[in-house]
């Protein structure tokens, strides 16, 4: 359903989001001058410390924005939900009250 796939997506932000902000926070300890590398296909190549920070900046924004998005959306599944439920506890209702009144 919509809802599982919905919580695994978040699951996986929060573990993608863990894993930044733990090298935005190594960034942070490392000196200024630090060599800093960016592996491409099997290749690392050498990257501006600053260029690797801002990307891992723009990669945290763009993880809480999608963690955002999916927990509105999970709160919404989550309402529609509960209205369903007691649509059809209404629905159970109207039918025994007919059931005894044919009785």
């Amino acid at each position: 359903s919509e809802l599982s796939t919905l919580v695994d997506s978040r699951q996986k932000l929060d573990s993608q989001l863990q894993e930044n902000e733990l090298v935005d926070q190594e960034f942070k300890n490392m000196d200024d001058q630090a060599r800093v590398y960016k592996m491409i296909g099997p290749v690392l190549v050498l990257q501006e410390k600053t260029e690797a920070e801002a990307n891992v900046e723009k990669r945290l924004e763009y993880i809480r924005g999608e963690i955002s998005r999916v927990e509105k959306r999970i709160e919404q599944l989550s309402k529609e939900q509960e209205q369903k439920s007691v649509e059809i506890f209404k629905l159970q209702m109207e039918i025994q009250g007919i059931n005894k009144a044919q009785a």
